[in-house]
């Protein structure tokens, strides 16, 4: 017995009629990379940068805590005994990293300046105004090359530099605010020449964790919840696994402790505001339509 068959029972103009390809239902699908979640407002944090750094003397004031990460990388780099013709500092901040170089003295008085180590030095970030804060101080003409050069959208555009034009890459306190780490790691990756290192300091996950736990806290007794006062951050332990999957090889990464006192949460936050390190999640409160941070959890806060 043959299947029966649904054509001879329907209408022939239904059979013949082609729908208009304008008529026809269109999806939405997935652009071919890799889905990248967004945690921060990069939007917000560009401009938290620009109004911290328009305040240059207020902005002078806090870059302790740069400077310090900023010399640990450099010791650490120059621990390699080879010269350096050409060094990126991704997400240079002040051109912290080119100032510690022009300023350190060498460990031994006669071996010559550190800055000599290197030939040429791109400083790069997302912050225009951050960036050419320094561009008048005497240690740009220290240095053999200084270039600075201002980034696009970290979410969208990708870094406007050549495969393999890096013989170092550099990046102090920076990278923490990438929403799509893992692609930017690529980038880094691929500029670098073989067998080139690329040292990067990031705030980690224990970052700030005094003042998250007494904000909680101070939440949970006013109000009976918590919410987003700090921004997250990338944990010790996934770092290596991003390293590893964006194909850097021989991979090291500790962790270091600086501990700074501040006299009260007022002063800690001032402190991060100077430096434009506020935070940028999507989920904080003022993107939430609440009224943020109120005078009664900053007093149960103290």
């Amino acid at each position: 017995m043959k299947p029966a068959s649904l054509r001879p029972f329907l209408p022939r103009p239904a059979i013949r009629r082609r729908i208009p390809q304008y008529q026809c239902r269109q999806y939405a699908i997935q652009a071919p990379r890799t889905p990248s979640l967004q945690v921060f407002d990069s939007r917000i944090k560009q401009i938290h940068k620009e109004r911290s750094a328009a305040n240059a003397e207020s902005s002078r004031r806090v870059d302790y805590l740069r400077d310090e990460v900023s010399s640990r990388l450099c010791e650490r780099l120059l621990d390699i005994n080879r010269h350096f013709p050409s060094v990126l500092d991704l997400g240079a901040n002040a051109c912290n990293i080119a100032r510690i170089l022009t300023t350190t003295p060498p460990p031994v008085p006669t071996d010559p300046p550190l800055h000599t180590r290197l030939t040429s030095l791109t400083s790069a970030d997302w912050s225009p105004t951050l960036l050419h804060r320094d561009s008048h101080l005497p240690f740009n003409s220290d240095l053999p090359s200084h270039t600075r050069t201002v980034l696009s959208d970290p979410d969208t555009a990708p870094l406007p530099f050549a495969p393999h034009s890096f013989s170092a890459v550099l990046s102090s306190l920076s990278l923490h605010w990438i929403n799509d780490l893992p692609s930017l790691l690529s980038q880094i990756a691929t500029v670098l020449k073989p067998d080139s290192p690329f040292l990067a300091a990031i705030f980690g996950g224990d970052s700030l964790f005094e003042l998250r736990t007494s904000l909680q806290l101070a939440d949970l007794d006013r109000r009976g919840g918590v919410a987003t006062h700090v921004s997250p951050l990338a944990d010790v332990r996934d770092v290596g696994g991003l390293l590893q999957k964006a194909g850097f090889k021989l991979l090291t990464v500790d962790v270091d402790d600086i501990v700074v006192e501040y006299p009260d949460t007022f002063a800690l936050m001032q402190d991060l505001q100077a430096m434009g390190e506020s935070n940028a999640a999507l989920v904080r409160e003022t993107n939430a339509g609440l009224r943020g941070l109120g005078r009664d959890v900053l007093l149960a806060n103290e």
